[in-house]
C-alpha cells in the first residue's frame, strides 16, 4: 500500500523569519533521512510551506514522520496527510507534476487533520485516508493507523524540546548514559524526563512500526 505523504508547516504565516524556518526543517528532514532512510522519495518542498513525499507502506510513512516530529525544534511543527492509493506523474513542460488517488487522498487527509486540531484534538498532527476504491481490508487498516496516531500525536505534542530529543534518541537506540552526556544532564534526569513524558510508549511503538517496515522491505514501493 504506497503512502502519498503532503506536509505543511503549523502556523508558517506567523512565524517571525519564514525562511529560517524553512531552512531548519529542510536539514532536519535531510537529518531523519540520514538516520533511517525509508522513503522512495523522501520530503521535499513543493509551493509555499507544504511538502510532498513517498513511502512505500503506512508504517513506514509513520515511521519517518514520528522521528520529524520529535527532531523538530520548539516554534517548527508540521502537520502530515498521509494518502493510501494509487499514484502517478503527468509529463508537463516544467517537470513531470504528481498526480493519481493517493495524492488526493493526502490532500482530503492533511485537510481533516487541520480540522480536527481546529476542534476537539487540539494536538492532532497526522491523519490518514484510504482513496476511494481501497479494499475493506485497507479501510480497516487505516482506521487503526489514525487511532494510534491519534494517541501518539497527543504524547509527543505535549513534550517540551528536550523530552523530544531524548524520545528521538531512544528510538534510535541511544543509551541513557549516551543522552546524559549529550544533553550535559545526570542519567537519573534522562530517565525521569522520559519517563514524565511517556517516551516508554513512543519508543515501543516506533520499533514496532520499524521492524514491520523491514519485513515489508522500507524502500520497494507496494501496490
Amino acid at each position: 500500500m504506497i503512502a502519498a505523504v503532503t506536509a505543511d508547516m503549523v502556523g508558517s504565516r506567523t512565524l517571525a523569519d519564514r525562511p529560517a524556518a524553512q531552512r531548519v526543517l529542510d536539514a532536519t528532514i535531510a537529518e531523519v533521512e540520514r538516520e533511517l532512510p525509508l522513503a522512495v522519495r523522501a520530503l521535499r518542498p513543493t509551493v509555499g510551506d507544504e511538502q510532498q513525499g513517498i513511502y512505500p507502506t503506512i508504517e513506514a510513512a509513520l515511521t519517518a514522520l514520528l522521528l520529524l516530529q520529535l527532531a523538530l525544534p520548539d516554534g517548527i511543527e508540521c502537520r502530515f496527510g498521509i494518502g493510501v492509493g494509487e499514484i502517478g506523474t503527468i509529463p508537463a513542460a516544467a517537470g513531470a507534476i504528481s498526480e493519481g488517488p493517493g495524492w488526493w487522498a493526502a490532500r482530503d487527509a492533511i485537510d481533516h487533520v487541520h480540522s480536527l486540531a481546529e476542534r476537539a484534538v487540539p494536538r492532532a498532527r497526522t491523519w490518514i485516508v484510504a482513496a476511494p476504491g481501497a479494499s475493506t481490508e485497507t479501510v480497516r487498516h487505516v482506521a487503526s493507523a489514525n487511532a494510534y496516531a491519534l494517541a501518539r500525536d497527543d504524547l509527543v505534542g505535549a513534550m517540551n524540546e528536550r523530552e523530544r530529543r531524548l524520545t528521538y534518541g531512544r528510538c534510535l537506540g541511544a543509551r541513557q548514559s549516551e543522552l546524559a552526556a549529550t544533553e550535559g544532564i545526570t542519567q537519573s534526569a534522562v530517565s525521569q524526563a522520559l519517563a514524565g513524558a511517556g517516551s516508554a510508549a513512543i519508543v515501543h511503538g516506533f520499533t514496532l512500526l520499524r521492524d514491520q517496515t523491514t519485513v515489508v522491505g522500507a524502500n520497494s514501493p507496494q501496490s
